[in-house]
């Protein structure tokens, strides 16, 4: 839980609004963080927030080992009942004047009668299928923003849902951009069988494919907590912090971006061109937010990925030409403190 407070930009008191996030890999200090330079007093409540490794072993073995031994019984009622229970407490200290719910599918339906008639936006940062929210919800809660625009159109036109596109964003105060440069093509990220199959084609190529996250990490702690032993055959390091992901992405040769089946362009379609990366990203629509050839490159299969791979190693113009005009873009458009003005203008 944390508090920020910033000055207000106009008369009188700052607003004072709560945001209710998972702990989202720490995305939730750049929404705080936008909200305060817009003058706003800022409490967050991260509802999953498992910080001291009792929690976690708490959580791995009363919910996920029951589930995964499939024990009768839903594990994850009860802790969603003590998870809301503390959300409602720190909101009602806060008595915030509105509220931004980040996915909020870990919380029952008593943090939403708690909020009553406070202004909220509900923020789907992810696919539909990922979260654990039904249609007549999504119609009742009050203004939904998705990170998808094809998502977006089917709940505003088919399902009748008061909702907004608003793709996702990258925050340029978390880190500096790096100096130094690596010969790495670097995937930072979660393991999906796609990206097992892409990145080991990119290794088996001879190129210096470097892939980190929990599900690549080949240490014991990683394995037991995926509950999964295989992994790639490739170079991989275990988690990193978002900042030094910032800097991976930054420092690489070129940063591959694998969407698989996602349905909107995750965090790090503006994360790797915001630090000045090259990025090779598999989405032809990647063009709604950057121009193609310029400022990105796309791919559509492995040998074009090899390609260019091997392009961003050798042509350091071209290279040095998408990181600069990358960077300039998403500075211009696609920072957290542009995401944050959309949702300040639902709110009104």
């Amino acid at each position: 839980m944390s508090t920020r407070t910033g000055t207000s930009t106009s008369t009188g008191a700052p607003r004072r609004t709560l945001i209710v996030s998972p702990t989202f890999h720490g995305y939730w200090r750049s929404i705080e963080d936008a909200f305060r330079r817009r003058g706003h007093e800022v409490l967050t409540v991260r509802y999953d927030a498992y910080d001291t490794v009792g929690e976690k072993l708490r959580l791995k073995a009363t919910v996920e080992l029951s589930e995964r031994l499939r024990v009768p019984g839903d594990r994850r009622a009860g802790e969603r009942r003590r998870l809301t229970d503390r959300v409602i407490a720190a909101m009602r200290a806060f008595g915030p004047d509105r509220v931004l719910v980040v996915k909020g599918d870990g919380l029952d339906e008593r943090f939403w009668d708690a909020l009553d008639a406070t202004p909220r936006v509900l923020w789907l940062y992810d696919d539909l299928h990922r979260h654990d929210h039904t249609m007549d919800f999504l119609r009742a809660v009050g203004p939904v923003v998705s990170y998808s625009p094809s998502e977006t159109e089917i709940l505003r036109e088919r399902e009748g849902v008061d909702a907004t596109f608003m793709a996702d964003a990258f925050d340029p105060h978390r880190v500096a951009v790096p100096a130094r440069r690596t010969d790495e093509i670097a995937f930072v990220g979660s393991g999906y069988r796609n990206r097992y199959e892409i990145l080991g084609s990119l290794a088996a190529a001879g190129l210096p494919v470097h892939a980190y996250g929990r599900e690549f990490s080949r240490h014991l702690f990683d394995r037991a907590r995926t509950w999964s032993w295989a992994r790639p055959d490739l170079a991989a390091s275990r988690d990193v912090p978002l900042e030094r992901a910032y800097q991976i992405v930054g420092e690489a040769a070129a940063a591959v971006n694998i969407h698989g089946l996602q349905t909107g362009h995750a965090m790090r379609t503006f994360e790797i061109p915001g630090m000045g990366g090259v990025q090779l990203v598999d989405r032809d629509d990647v063009d709604m937010f950057y121009d193609v050839g310029t400022e990105v490159a796309v791919w559509h299969s492995v040998e074009e990925l090899i390609e260019l791979s091997r392009r961003a190693m050798t042509d350091r113009a071209w290279a040095e030409g998408l990181r600069t005009a990358g960077r300039a873009r998403t500075l211009a458009e696609h920072t957290f403190d542009h995401r944050m003005a959309t949702v300040e203008a639902l709110w009104a």
